[in-house]
């Protein structure tokens, strides 16, 4: 199971190896990897609005989609469908060419980073040894197109909107790129494969510059794809929809599958970095499968007829684990933590309220940035004295400094007005 995947395409790459020659292979296997990650991203993307519907309904005692198939599981279909036949409106004036291009160029860099992610142990597209730093610069380019599509809509709203996106992905980049630092001195590489293999021993956020790091990134991701609580861009209240404001149709849901997959690949990117990547205990698949049939059986709302298939499939799947003696595969470990990150952002949105402008630039200026030039002093002293000595010095000094950061951006208490032409 946890070469399922990768002996899939060997076989596919080996049947067409009988009628085509040896110099085409490669092409054949580049075709396969660039069609799976094409055919998952749209799937990505509609079922985490499903998803995302689903908790914040569950925050708010309600039942989200629940009308078109199974659960409401259909829904983003018929949503998909909707989004095609609606017409595409272009406002008069706008510079079309522009217009329609923004969407695209917001696409393609967020599947394009997927081709360096590892999904799973000998699992990744391309594992180059400069992954990382082709991460940072591909998904730099989503400034771009925010402010084309912005500056082509010939809107104000949108114009500002544009301007608040671009500010507020260039200032969270720098603090961003800065946290990262820390694990290339660390694990010596910038190979993501490579990251990974130098958490074997033990994940990087489970020290004290891993965690501030993994905190920073994490954050500033979120800020970069403009989610709540960082959604200043879009903030309906002032400025209608932002940057997208005159977009319909599939050039809107262009831009939606863009901010759900790069949510998606900030998840993923800090499992990679920081909670060990597709690494997990070796935990039996056949306890993980068994487990799942206590659930499957006892789920009451789920029809009959599909309780006892999933019951069944569950124990012929658990039985096979059991005598194959196989643990839950990498790609399970890494979808399982990608999930729960995906789960926080949600989480985000259904629980906190929008910055101001002035609290969201000052978060990035005043404290990421400092604490990120900080955390690599503390790295620098966990690298330089390995033992307990350096883990106490690196962990007082992150402590020592976030308190100080913090009363020093600590507002003065807002004081009574006095109006003086008040009668």
């Amino acid at each position: 199971m946890d070469q399922l995947f990768v002996v899939l395409k060997s076989s596919v790459v080996q049947l067409a190896g009988r009628w085509l020659p040896e110099g085409a292979l490669p092409f054949v296997s580049m075709g396969l990897t660039i069609a799976a990650i094409a055919a998952a991203a749209p799937v990505i993307m509609m079922y985490l609005t499903w998803l995302e519907r689903k908790i914040i309904a569950r925050m708010q005692n309600r039942l989200g989609p629940n009308r078109v198939g199974l659960y409401g599981l259909a829904q983003p279909l018929a949503d998909g469908l909707k989004m095609l036949i609606k017409e595409d409106i272009v406002p008069e004036g706008a510079d079309r060419l522009v217009h329609s291009l923004a969407p695209v160029v917001a696409v393609v860099p967020a599947l394009l980073v997927f081709a360096v992610l590892p999904f799973g142990r000998n699992m990744i597209a391309a594992d180059l040894n400069v992954g990382l730093l082709y991460f940072l610069a591909v998904s730099s380019i989503s400034s771009y197109a925010i402010f084309m599509g912005g500056w082509a809509s010939r809107n104000k709203f949108s114009l500002l909107g544009a301007m608040r996106g671009v500010a507020q992905i260039i200032s969270y980049e720098v603090p961003s790129v800065l946290s990262i630092v820390v694990v290339i001195m660390v694990a010596g590489t910038l190979s993501m494969g490579g990251i990974v293999e130098a958490q074997a021993a033990r994940w990087f956020v489970f020290t004290p510059w891993g965690f501030v790091a993994a905190l920073i990134f994490f954050l500033s991701g979120v800020a970069e794809v403009n989610r709540t609580p960082f959604d200043m861009p879009e903030a309906e209240s002032e400025i209608v929809a932002g940057f997208h404001t005159e977009y319909s149709g599939m050039k809107f849901a262009l831009w939606y599958m863009a901010e759900f997959l790069e949510a998606f690949a900030i998840s993923a990117f800090t499992v990679t970095l920081f909670l060990g990547g597709w690494q997990g205990p070796a935990i039996p698949l056949w306890w993980v499968l068994f487990g799942s049939v206590c659930l499957v059986a006892t789920a009451r709302t789920i029809p009959t007829v599909l309780r006892v298939l999933g019951v069944v499939a569950c124990v012929g799947s658990g039985v096979v684990a059991y005598l194959a003696n196989e643990a839950v595969p990498s790609w399970a470990w890494f979808l399982a933590k990608t999930y729960g990150l995906v789960f926080v952002l949600v989480w985000f949105r259904g629980t906190l309220p929008r910055l101001r402008v002035d609290q969201l630039m000052g978060l990035a200026w005043k404290f990421f940035l400092p604490l990120t030039l900080i955390n690599i002093a503390s790295a620098a002293l966990w690298v330089a004295m390995p033992g307990p000595s350096g883990g106490v010095l690196a962990g007082a000094l992150l402590i020592l400094s976030g308190w100080w950061l913090i009363r020093l951006n600590n507002p003065a208490p807002l004081q009574p007005r006095t109006y003086l032409f008040v009668e």
